[in-house]
């Protein structure tokens, strides 16, 4: 009886959504046999899901995958997979490791949540300008017989060759009326990891594309088309910088769409790391103004939508 009557008040109080975008510091590097700096960052992820929980949120968590996918590219030395099952099968890798980890912590505190991992396929321009220049490198370094008997997009890095693939704009989840229903029957949805597997359109069929979505990018994309609540972007620092590193830094705990816009044109927020973040959370809350879109340290989700860390975007 005590057990239903916490599952109806459950149900009647959860009815915000936030979408929650798991930096990749919170995933161990299959190539650094050292996993302890990681599994301190996921379980402040991990608490960070609970405290939402306990608050009356409804989570839904997306995630990277570059440094598995590398792996798994680089073991394939007979080229059996495209580069699309390599990312469903990081998908699915990864979102089993989250659930078992997250699933054993409700059973814990008996909370009546459970995961749900989606295999999620996001639809690209086949036109987008991404796929006439890719500059994303992907994989390991390249061997010249590799580089010889492959027809692939090959740049030369510091390192050596590696193949690089496009990195274009998400248009649309193929899986996003699937992973509604899961927040609706108050799953903890896992979804849209590695930013999605890419697929375009041909002759009404969808095929997989070696391709690279920006994770960040994808999830503004969910929030926006699951109209959440908010959106929070976890990452190694615990706010928006601007003279990142200099003696001029600043932390800023709130700015403005037209205060992003200013730094991006200074130079602020570069395209390699802090760029799409900030963008991301621009063109959630330019198509949500009512959405709390944030930037966060792992273990400050509750405490920046209180407004007490982290960075908030704003409209206005």
């Amino acid at each position: 009886m005590e057990n239903l009557k916490l599952m109806w008040s459950f149900l009647l109080v959860m009815h915000k959504t936030v979408v929650y975008a798991i930096g990749g510091n919170a995933l161990q590097n299959p190539m650094d046999s050292d996993s302890s700096k990681s599994s301190e960052v996921l379980a402040k992820v991990m608490s960070d899901v609970i405290d939402l929980l306990e608050s009356g949120w409804g989570v839904v968590l997306t995630h990277g995958n570059g440094p598995q996918v590398g792996h798994l590219m680089q073991i394939d030395e007979d080229l059996t997979h495209d580069m699309d099952e390599w990312v469903s099968a990081t998908q699915g890798m990864i979102g089993h490791s989250l659930a078992i980890n997250l699933d054993s912590i409700l059973l814990k505190r008996r909370r009546p949540e459970r995961t749900a991992s989606i295999i999620t396929r996001v639809e690209v321009d086949p036109e987008d300008s991404g796929f006439k220049l890719p500059t994303k490198p992907v994989g390991p370094i390249l061997s010249d017989k590799v580089v010889m008997s492959v027809d692939w997009d090959i740049a030369e890095t510091v390192n050596g060759p590696r193949r690089v693939v496009a990195s274009p704009m998400p248009m649309s989840v193929l899986d996003i009326d699937v992973i509604r229903k899961l927040v609706g029957l108050r799953a903890v949805v896992i979804c849209g990891g590695g930013g999605g597997i890419p697929v375009v359109k041909k002759n009404n069929h969808y095929v997989g594309v070696p391709a690279v979505i920006d994770k960040d990018r994808l999830s503004a994309l969910i929030a926006i088309k699951l109209n959440a609540d908010a959106l929070i972007i976890s990452t190694a620092v615990d706010s928006v910088k601007t003279g990142f590193g200099s003696k001029n830094e600043v932390a800023h705990r709130r700015l403005t769409l037209d205060e992003c816009e200013s730094y991006m044109e200074q130079g602020e927020f570069p395209t390699g790391s802090m760029g799409p973040k900030i963008g991301s959370l621009m063109e959630a809350s330019l198509h949500n103004p009512s959405l709390t879109a944030i930037l966060c340290q792992p273990g400050d989700a509750l405490k920046s939508l209180r407004g007490e860390a982290g960075t908030t975007i704003v409209v206005k």
